[in-house]
């Protein structure tokens, strides 16, 4: 285990780049191998989770090449896997590989780490055997990692997803590509909506309404992909400027598109000094005086992932801040909600969880933030939430199980030493 020790009290300035958005990356690697001709992807991120997706779609059959530039082309081809293919820690690609291979006529076993052994596998199994696939797992319920997809003809259907997922949308489109007839999926909460942007850019037929989308089974020609700037990275960069003192960064060619940008609404309203350069996707972020606010169940979607990183802003600011609905993150890497109520406690602001709210009593200001050792659980964004708190305090934050950054953002140390330096 790799711990680091985080010293605070300067300013974020300057301009960086966060690697590629995962979730476009994965897409982008698993609708490549669907296609018939090379497909050149820009910008991919460079983490564990999408070099896992990466592996995965060669050992079904697409060819994959990686230039030393970093572009990777991918030939599809799908003939099917030899072996177990192994996620790593990636909840999107596993369950988002179930959708692609249930259709296909060859059985594919999906496995990954001991965290991933432990994430709900029902919420995909449901939708896809109402298809007609054929999946078990293992587990009293025969729901939970490794799965064993046996492909078969599948049908379409019209689903509303119980919980705001666009893992499980996506599993249900790409099943969809190969089934027999429309399919439709219904949301209470609209989610990010990369799948189906880039199917209708690959010529998919879809129709689109405010919570819904239906998709027309069909052949994939996926374009050149340029993948932007992960938003959810971008975020941890974005908290640091707006809670340091003489801070003024910016994150450059971020993605803003649909379901995304929540964090930096909510930052606003907590009163952040944020611009956004909706053409460039460039995101200038400022020292500002934070004050709580309401985050609604109905709005968490939109900011689920940046959650651990607004909690150090909720830490940072006046008054209380409350999360409702966050019983979505109990499932994540690790319970995030029980993370990140140990990252409060060293930190010294309030924490209050009541049912699937959480509400945070900040300390004012981020010179008054504690400081002390918090263990990552092995959980990319708790690391980088830890780092980024002691960063903007005024003592020494010791981040113990950094290594979990390499999961979404290998560069993460380099680019903390850039902004702020760090001792080892």
């Amino acid at each position: 285990m790799t711990a680091i020790s985080v010293g605070g009290n300067r300013p974020f300035t300057g301009c960086l780049r966060v690697p590629g958005d995962k979730s476009i990356s994965h897409r982008a690697l698993m609708i490549a191998a669907l296609g018939r001709r090379p497909c050149a992807i820009k910008g991919l991120s460079d983490g564990d989770d999408v070099v896992r997706t990466r592996l995965a779609v060669e050992a079904l059959g697409a060819r994959v090449e990686v230039a030393e530039s970093g572009e990777v082309t991918v030939t599809g081809g799908m003939s099917g896997a030899r072996n177990p293919i192994d996620l790593g820690n990636s909840g999107t690609g596993i369950r988002l590989m179930a959708g692609l291979v249930a259709g296909f006529d060859f059985t594919t076993t999906l496995d990954g780490d001991a965290s991933i052994r432990q994430r709900p596998m029902d919420r995909i199994m449901a939708p896809l055997t109402e298809m007609g696939a054929s999946i078990t797992g293992r587990g009293d319920s025969g729901s939970l990692a490794p799965l064993t997809i046996e492909g078969r003809p599948l049908r379409g259907i019209e689903y509303t997803l119980p919980v705001a997922s666009a893992q499980v949308k996506s599993a249900v489109l790409l099943a969809a590509l190969r089934a027999e007839g429309p399919s439709t999926v219904h949301e209470t909460v609209p989610t990010r909506a990369h799948t189906e942007e880039m199917l209708a850019a690959a010529g998919v037929r879809l129709e689109r309404g405010d919570c819904s989308v239906t998709l027309w089974p069909g052949e994939v020609d996926p374009p050149d992909v340029e993948v932007p700037g992960d938003p959810s990275q971008a975020a941890f960069w974005v908290v640091g400027a707006c809670t340091a003192p003489n801070s003024d960064l910016t994150v450059e060619n971020v993605y803003l598109g649909p379901a995304r940008g929540g964090f930096v609404e909510v930052l606003q309203r907590m009163g952040a000094d944020i611009t956004v350069d909706e053409d460039s996707g460039d995101i200038e972020a400022r020292s500002s005086e934070l004050r709580g606010t309401l985050v609604t169940a109905q709005e968490l979607p939109g900011c689920i992932d940046e959650v651990p990183i607004l909690a150090v802003a909720a830490a940072a600011a006046e008054g209380t801040t409350v999360f409702e609905g966050i019983d979505e993150l109990r499932v994540k890497e690790t319970d995030r909600v029980a993370a990140v109520a140990e990252l409060l406690a060293v930190l010294g602001a309030g924490c209050q969880i009541d049912g699937d709210t959480l509400a945070i009593t900040g300390v004012g200001r981020a010179e008054a933030l504690g400081s002390g050792t918090v263990d990552s659980r092995g959980d990319h964004r708790m690391a980088m939430a830890a780092a980024i708190a002691g960063a903007v305090g005024n003592g020494s934050m010791t981040v113990e199980g950094f290594e979990a950054t390499h999961t979404s953002y290998p560069g993460f140390a380099r680019d903390l030493d850039a902004s702020w330096g760090r001792t080892p």
